[in-house]
């Protein structure tokens, strides 16, 4: 559900200004859930620049190869979850859209600061080298989170608000769990694609480990979290005003269904 705007002015007897006029925030909790997943997917991007080997399960050959930002990203999906429970498909694809435009600032910033010239001490070049070396190959993560994330999030939050649709307020641990699924499925396969050259897998063994356990573990996280997501998206509603208001008017309306279960 889309938040209802609210302004609110005041204004003296005469009718002039009252000295400074802003725009009243009103009391929604989206600011604070954007700037989360802008984060998230930043540090995501730089993290998963380096590759992480856990070593191989005996008796299997299976490799653990994921990335450094395997324990960040599925925050992201989480919070995406939020949004579009509590605001809706097209407040969740701007945050998206939001969290990594900020994401390709963070990169084109990188390239400038390995552009500018540095000391030409040892220190200097050294540090030099690390930084081409660790945020050089950044701006592959950034695009290939770029191609999943906008596919997964954006049919995980079309999964999400057609079954919310149907079912209205009832349903919620489902609707969750089925959209995840989805969502992280698509996501990996083409995060990991692309990304796995960046990280220094060469091989489809490699990037078929990579992407296996990558999915596992993003699906594993969401699925341990969402009693604690779900708690969390049904205080969200319970304090929103906006939210609120408009499961009055459905109930009054005669589609309230399921409104006593938030």
């Amino acid at each position: 559900m889309e938040p209802i705007a609210t302004t609110s002015t005041t204004a003296p007897p005469s009718g002039r200004p009252a000295g400074a006029v802003y725009a009243d925030r009103g009391t929604s909790h989206i600011d604070i859930l954007t700037t989360l997943m802008s984060v998230v997917v930043i540090l995501s991007g730089i993290g998963a620049a380096k590759g992480v080997f856990f070593g191989t399960v005996p008796g299997t050959g299976f490799s653990i190869i994921t990335d450094g930002g395997f324990f960040l990203f599925p925050l992201a999906y989480i919070l995406g979850d939020v949004i579009t429970e509590l605001y809706g498909p097209r407040t969740a694809r701007r945050a998206i859209l939001t969290a990594f435009a900020m994401s390709i600032l963070a990169v084109l910033c990188y390239q400038v600061i390995i552009a500018l010239p540095g000391f030409d001490d040892d220190y200097g070049l050294a540090k030099q080298s690390a930084l081409e070396i660790a945020l050089g190959p950044v701006w592959i993560i950034v695009l290939a989170s770029v191609a999943g994330f906008l596919a997964g999030q954006s049919l995980n939050s079309f999964v999400l608000s057609r079954m919310k649709r149907r079912s209205g307020e009832r349903g919620l641990i489902a609707r969750l769990a089925s959209s995840s699924g989805l969502g992280e499925l698509v996501d990996t396969v083409i995060f990991c694609s692309i990304a796995a050259t960046a990280i220094g897998i060469t091989t489809v063994g490699q990037w078929a480990e990579y992407t296996i356990l990558g999915f596992v573990y993003k699906i594993a996280v969401q699925y341990l979290a969402m009693p604690v997501t779900a708690l969390v998206i049904r205080r969200l509603k319970r304090t929103d005003p906006s939210y609120q208001e408009r499961l009055r008017a459905a109930a009054a309306d005669g589609h309230g269904a399921g409104a006593s279960s938030v």
